[in-house]
């Protein structure tokens, strides 16, 4: 500043003609120059969500640190161009800078928890398949599971390991807005309780797309798997490639490593025990997963605080001041607009896309109807409910209070690629030898019980929607060899997908992905909607309401959020289909008791089940 300013005085004094006043003034410019000692070699770092500035090192100076221009990124590593040493003393040196790699270790202890927690699945799995004599074993549990197991089963479905570290770290990097879709499963919940799960009950269906058989006829029963399938089969390769990305990055576990360690053990215990090793398991794992995440959080507190509780009341004053609790944006117009996640957005999929999941997923279907009766299945159904806003309020919770922590400890905070390795990085770098391989293990746990459940959802779908429906006369024991062998190279399947995407551009393919097939399974239910909800709607309506759905969202492929792609499809296809039976009242009427207008028909007057192929 000071020299800029002699400079000033330079041209005026040169302007004015004064040539003494001006050699006086570039006397004083070049003394101020020579005092100079150089620019500071201090490497700062700043973190862009905690706001923090961080002295991390010093750059070594061999010819003195050099003032810069533009950086630019070449490859893994960033080029500096140099310009002065001090002002007026010039350098051609560049620099590149490249990120170090964190050196962590995962430690014995935690390998320990970590072995034993894999070794009790697989005994779980051995313990069950005593049980597995018949398909309606292995598919169903013989309706012996306790409603609670298969609520909660249902909850760590859902509750994927993406999810267990996506919410902290939405939570950590933005605020609460996105808590809103989890209160879309109590709304929800009534509706698929009285409408959908008694007639799925009541026609004793093994998969869900059955009743789109009796209802309009054999191809919309098969489109209706065939989509849930192939949804599943992609989903399953995700579910473990980014958990175990971010795990590597943070424990230093060798990324192939954790794809197989959770493949393998997925299958095994899947195949050996069936849907009841699935949800025991799933009972397990989230026990492991809510029990990581409050001990994390207390010891956050702990940390912050000089108490626990005087620690979450620090989080809670520091996150209110950094809006971290907003759950809306400001009430501008583009929060009302299709293509950003502003309220209008968010309601939407809150509603609409859990509605798809609850009444249209084989995964969450499977599971109230393993239970012995239609109440105690009404009560899983609650129990997963009831469980999702604790656990909103806990993951969401524990994003912020890392927010807390991270913006007053910044030094603890190394270098980071993704948002979604901050929940493992404080798990590796805080917690004490063995609390972490517990922590770690539910993570697999959560990776874990989404794997399993696609992994026997979709051999129960390609076995009874495909392999029973065409081949009748095979055997129950032939079946049941087939429904395993299915679930091993399903398992196969997912793991070694996962490996070879190790290096793909994943998360962009995956969100094209989604967009591609979530949009069909929004059609999905909206096929099961038309049936359950209207008389009038045959087949060939039904028909069309799906294609005008696609067609629909093809045209607003790009045009809308992707969140808003359920609520369309399901508008779409339930409304076309509708229109469609009142325009062109043609086609097999349904049978009484396929509908909410005949849902209180006894069990014995329903249809019979449609006689399979010969």
């Amino acid at each position: 500043i000071k020299r800029g300013r002699l400079q000033q005085e330079i041209a005026k004094a040169r302007a004015a003609g004064d040539s003494e006043a001006a050699a006086a003034l570039e006397q004083k410019e070049k003394d101020l120059m020579d005092q100079h000692g150089g620019f500071s070699p201090d490497v700062l770092s700043y973190h862009t969500i905690t706001r923090q500035w961080l002295r991390i090192g010093r750059i070594p100076q061999p010819h003195g640190f050099a003032a810069v221009t533009t950086a630019v990124k070449w490859d893994d590593a960033v080029i500096v161009p140099s310009g002065e040493i001090r002002p007026g003393v010039r350098t051609n040196l560049i620099w590149k800078v490249t990120t170090a790699k964190t050196e962590v270790t995962f430690g014995p202890a935690n390998w320990y928890v970590l072995g034993g927690y894999m070794g009790l699945l697989v005994l779980m799995g051995l313990y069950f398949s005593r049980r597995e004599k018949t398909t309606a074993d292995y598919f169903l549990g013989g309706k012996r599971v306790v409603w609670w197991a298969a609520g909660l089963s249902i909850f760590g479905t859902m509750l994927s390991a993406i999810t267990y570290l996506s919410i902290p770290a939405r939570s950590f990097g933005t605020n609460w807005s996105y808590a809103i879709l989890n209160m879309g499963i109590p709304a929800v919940a009534p509706l698929v309780a009285l409408f959908y799960l008694p007639l799925f009950r009541k026609m004793k269906v093994t998969t869900a797309y059955e009743y789109l058989e009796h209802r309009f006829s054999v191809s919309l029963r098969l489109f209706g798997s065939a989509t849930f399938i192939v949804f599943q089969l992609a989903r399953m390769s995700v579910v473990i490639l980014l958990p175990a990305l971010a795990l590597t990055a943070v424990t230093g576990l060798n990324v192939y490593l954790c794809i197989a360690v959770i493949g393998l053990f997925s299958t095994l215990y899947t195949v050996l025990g069936g849907i009841e090793a699935v949800i025991w398991t799933d009972v397990l794992q989230v026990l492991v997963l809510g029990g990581g995440a409050i001990i994390a959080l207390i010891i956050i507190a702990g940390d912050i605080g000089p108490s626990r509780w005087q620690g979450l009341a620090d989080i809670y004053e520091t996150g209110l001041a950094n809006d971290k609790f907003d759950f809306v944006h400001n009430w501008h117009a583009h929060d009302l607009s299709w293509a950003r996640d502003g309220i209008l957005v968010i309601l939407l999929s809150a509603i609409f896309s859990t509605l798809i999941i609850y009444s249209s997923d084989q995964t969450v279907i499977q599971r109230y109807l393993t239970t012995s009766n239609e109440k105690h299945a009404r009560w899983a159904i609650w129990t997963n409910a009831v469980l999702v806003i604790p656990a909103t309020i806990l993951f969401f919770g524990l994003g912020t209070a890392l927010f807390v922590y991270y913006q007053r400890n910044p030094s603890d905070l190394g270098i980071i690629e993704k948002p979604d390795q901050i929940f493992p990085w404080f798990i590796a770098q805080r917690l004490p030898p063995g609390i972490a391989g517990l922590v770690i293990a539910g993570v697999f746990a959560a990776s874990m019980s989404s794997l399993d459940s696609s992994m026997h959802s979709v051999a129960t779908a390609i076995t009874n929607d495909f392999h029973k429906r065409f081949k009748p006369k095979l055997s129950e024991n032939d079946t049941l060899r087939y429904a395993r062998g299915l679930t091993v190279i399903l398992g196969l399947l997912g793991t070694v997908s996962s490996l070879i995407l190790v290096d793909w551009d994943i998360a962009y393919l995956w969100d094209v992905f989604l967009k591609a097939v979530g949009l069909l399974l929004g059609v999905v239910a909206g096929l099961f909607a038309l049936g359950i909800f209207f008389n009038r709607p045959t087949s060939l309506h039904a028909w069309l309401g799906t294609l005008s759905a696609i067609a629909v969202l093809a045209v607003f492929f790009d045009k809308v959020h992707g969140l808003v792609y359920g609520a369309i499809a399901m508008v779409v296809s339930v409304g076309v289909g509708v229109l469609s039976s009142w325009i062109l009242p043609i086609g097999r009427r349904p049978v009484p008791g396929l509908t909410i207008h005949g849902l209180y028909m006894r069990a014995d007057s329903l249809p019979p089940p449609v006689p399979p192929a010969e």
